[in-house]
C-alpha cells in the first residue's frame, strides 16, 4: 500500500490519500475514520494499516482520482529534523574519503566508520516530487545529489532492540540528500551544507513496509540527465536498518512519522575527477524497487 499527499490545483489544500494497486489512481482518506496527516496514521500501527487497507478495497470507483490529474507533494512534513546516516556504503565511504571534502575524519583514518555517522537535516529542506532543487542557495557551486532509502517510523519508542526494530517501521520512501560539498567541508560539520531550503526532496509517496518484503535485495538507482550514476542494493549497507534504528533510539525517543535517511551508495558527483556537480536545468531521477521514482529538476 502506498500513501501520498496531493492537491487538485496549485492553490488547493493538500490531502493525504492512498493509491490503488496499479499506482494510477488516488483516493483521499476519510478524515472521520483516519488521521488527516501521515504521522497520525503511523501512530496507529499495524491495526491502523489493516483498517485502511480494508477501507481502500471497499471504496467506490467514483471516489478515486486519476493520479495524472493531481499534483503530489512531499508525503509528510517531519515534525522535527530528518535523521540521516553518512558513509553507510563502503565504496561511497572510500570515494568521499578520497575526495578531500570529508572533514569528519582525518586523512589517515579508515574511510569506513566503526559506528553509524548520524546527522540531521532541517524539516524546511523537505520538498516534494517535481519541485525544483534550489542550487542557487549554494553560492559555492558544489551542489551534489545523494539517492537514499528513507525509513518512516510507525510506533515510536526508545531503546529499541535490533531484533524488534522492523516492528517500529511503518514504511519507506525515497530521499535525495542534496548537499553543498564546500559548505559541508568548510563548516566542519554537515548540517549547514545539507539543510538549505529545498535540499531534501522526498517522495513520491510512502510505501508500507510489506511493499519491500526483501529489503536487502531492493535496488536503488540514481540518474542525472538520464545518465546512471548510482546503482546498489540495500544489502550493501554497512549498518542495516535495524542497527540504525537501535543506534538512534538508544538515547533518543523516536516518534511516529520520524524519517531516517539511510545513506547513499557510490557514484555521487564528488566521486568523479573532476567532480560532476548539479547545474541549473539538470534532472535528478532516483528509483527504488518496490517504492517508485522521485524526480526533481535543478534550479
Amino acid at each position: 500500500m502506498k500513501l501520498a499527499v496531493f492537491c487538485t490545483d496549485p492553490a488547493g489544500e493538500q490531502t493525504l490519500g492512498v493509491l490503488d494497486a496499479s499506482d494510477s489512481r488516488i483516493l483521499a482518506l476519510d478524515t472521520d475514520l483516519f488521521p488527516a496527516e501521515l504521522p497520525g496514521l503511523c501512530a496507529l500501527g499495524p491495526e491502523g494499516r489493516d483498517r485502511l487497507e480494508a477501507w481502500r478495497r471497499q471504496a467506490p470507483a467514483s471516489a478515486w482520482r486519476a493520479l495524472s490529474d493531481v499534483r503530489l507533494g512531499a508525503p509528510l512534513m517531519p515534525r522535527r529534523n530528518v535523521f540521516c546516516v553518512g558513509k553507510n556504503y563502503r565504496p561511497h565511504a572510500e570515494e568521499f574519503h578520497r575526495s578531500g571534502f570529508d572533514s569528519s575524519s582525518a586523512a589517515t583514518e579508515s574511510a569506513e566508520p566503526a559506528l553509524p555517522v548520524v546527522f540531521t537535516k532541517a524539516p524546511t529542506a523537505v520538498i516534494g516530487p517535481g519541485e525544483a532543487i534550489p542550487s542557487y542557495l549554494d553560492e559555492t557551486g558544489t551542489t551534489d545529489y545523494e539517492g537514499e532509502l528513507g525509513v518512516v517510523i510507525g510506533v515510536g519508542g526508545r531503546a529499541i532492540a535490533p531484533d524488534r526494530a522492523m516492528d517500529h517501521v511503518f514504511g519507506f520512501t525515497i530521499i535525495n540528500d542534496v548537499t553543498s560539498r564546500q559548505l559541508q567541508r568548510d563548516h566542519r560539520q554537515w548540517f549547514i551544507g545539507k539543510s538549505a531550503d529545498g535540499f531534501c526532496p522526498m517522495g513520491p509517496w510512502v510505501a508500507t513496509k510489506d511493499e519491500l518484503a526483501d529489503l536487502g535485495a531492493a535496488r536503488l538507482r540514481t540518474f542525472v540527465d538520464g545518465e546512471l550514476r548510482q546503482d546498489a542494493v540495500f544489502a550493501d549497507m554497512i549498518f542495516d536498518v535495524p542497527t540504525i534504528i537501535a543506534t538512534i533510539s538508544r538515547r533518543t525517543t523516536l516518534w511516529p512519522g520520524d524519517v531516517i535517511a539511510t545513506g547513499t551508495p557510490e557514484g555521487v558527483g564528488i566521486g568523479f575527477a573532476p567532480p560532476r556537480y548539479l547545474r541549473p536545468g539538470s534532472i535528478v531521477r532516483i528509483e527504488i524497487d518496490g517504492i517508485g521514482v522521485l524526480e526533481n529538476p535543478v534550479a
